[in-house]
C-alpha cells in the first residue's frame, strides 16, 4: 500500500463560524446539527484534537460562508474588524498549529483593501477569503479592483469560495429538485458552477491584465476547471471574439487545493494541466471530516516528492510559511 511521505500535513481550507457573524444571517445556523455546530465554533481542543487524529500538523482557518459577503450595513467594516480581531486572537493561542484567512467587508471595497492590509500586517494572516458573490455583484465588477490591487502589491492570494448561486440563477436552474436534493445547490453542482464562473470572468474582465502578478486559490480541484481548461482556451480562440490565452492565465495565476475532492483520476488531470506546483492539500473542515483527506493521500499514484510539495511544499512557498 502506498503511504503519506514524511513532511509536515498543512490544510488550508477548514472553517469556523464567529458567533456575532454567523448571527446576523437569520436561519443560518438551523441549516446545521448540533455536532457541525459545535466544530464550526471551536477554535480550541475539539479542532486539535481531530487534527491530530488524521496527522494534520497545520491548519489555515476561514469564516464559512457567506462570511461578509453579504453584509451591507453601516458597520459592516467594524463587524468585520472584530472578526477577524477573533480569530487573530484565537490563532495567538496555537500559533504552530493555525494561520488564517481573512473576511473581508466586500460592500466597501475600498475598506476592504485596507483590512487585507491591516490583517496581513498586523496578524500575519495569509491572505483573504471571498465567498462567492459580493451583495449579489461579481467579482470582475471594477468597483471590487482595489482589493486585487492591495492583494498584489502585499503579495497574498485572494481564496474564491463557493456561496450559494444567485436567487435568480437558483429559481431557473434548480427549483424542481432543491427540496429532494438540497446539496445540488451546493457541494453537489451549484456551488462548482457560481465559483467557475466568477474566476472565469475574472479572466475576462482583464483583472490580470491590470495586475499580472495577483494570486488567486480554488477549491475542490479548481470546480472543475483543469478539467475545461483546454476547451476554454480553444474555444475563446475562435474567430469572432476579442483574442486571449486564458489557459495561460489560468495556469499562471491560479493554484488549487484538494478541498472535498478526494479523487485520484480528478488530481491527476490536475497535475497534468496546472503542474505539481500549483495544488495544495484541503479537507473542507468539518463540512468534510479529516481522516479521508489524509487517508487518500496514502492512495494517491505520485512519488513521495510530490506528494510532499501536495501536502506541505507548495502552501510553504506561496504562504511563506
Amino acid at each position: 500500500m502506498l503511504k503519506k511521505p514524511k513532511c509536515p500535513v498543512i490544510a488550508i481550507e477548514e472553517h469556523y463560524w464567529d458567533p456575532e457573524l454567523s448571527a446576523t444571517y437569520s436561519g443560518v445556523e438551523g441549516t446545521r446539527n448540533d455536532e457541525m455546530l459545535k466544530r464550526l465554533h471551536d477554535l480550541g481542543d475539539l479542532r486539535i484534537k481531530e487534527m491530530d487524529e488524521a496527522g494534520v500538523d497545520i491548519q489555515i482557518i476561514s469564516h464559512g460562508a457567506p462570511s461578509a459577503q453579504k453584509l451591507n450595513s453601516d458597520d459592516a467594516v467594524v463587524l468585520t474588524k472584530r472578526v477577524n480581531d477573533r480569530l487573530a486572537a484565537a490563532i495567538a493561542k496555537h500559533p504552530t498549529r493555525f494561520a488564517g484567512f481573512a473576511a473581508l467587508p466586500t460592500s466597501d471595497p475600498s475598506a476592504a483593501a485596507d483590512e487585507l492590509e491591516r490583517t496581513v500586517t498586523r496578524h500575519g494572516f495569509k491572505g483573504a477569503m471571498i465567498h462567492g458573490l459580493a451583495n449579489g455583484m461579481f467579482l470582475d465588477d471594477k468597483r471590487f479592483w482595489p482589493i486585487f490591487e492591495r492583494a498584489e502589491k502585499l503579495d497574498v492570494p485572494i481564496y474564491l469560495h463557493p456561496s450559494l448561486p444567485h436567487p435568480q440563477v437558483m429559481d431557473v436552474y434548480y427549483k424542481e429538485y432543491a427540496k429532494d436534493f438540497p446539496m445540488v445547490i451546493r457541494a453537489a453542482w451549484g456551488f462548482t458552477v457560481e465559483t467557475a464562473t466568477i474566476a472565469i470572468r475574472l479572466v475576462l474582465g482583464g483583472v490580470f491584465d491590470k495586475y499580472p502578478n495577483l494570486k488567486i486559490v480554488l477549491g475542490h480541484l479548481g470546480e472543475t476547471l483543469p478539467f475545461l481548461v483546454w476547451r476554454i482556451d480553444n474555444a475563446l480562440a475562435r474567430p469572432g471574439g476579442k483574442q486571449m490565452s486564458f489557459r495561460e492565465i489560468f495556469c499562471r495565476n491560479f493554484w488549487i487545493t484538494t478541498s472535498g475532492n478526494f479523487s485520484n483520476p480528478a488530481l491527476l488531470c490536475c497535475v497534468m494541466e496546472m503542474g505539481i506546483d500549483r495544488i495544495l492539500f484541503a479537507i473542507d473542515w468539518p463540512f468534510v471530516p479529516n481522516p479521508p483527506g489524509t487517508n487518500w493521500m496514502e492512495t494517491v499514484p505520485l512519488c513521495d516528492e510530490d506528494k510532499a510539495k501536495i501536502l506541505s511544499g507548495n502552501a510553504k512557498r506561496l504562504f511563506r510559511m
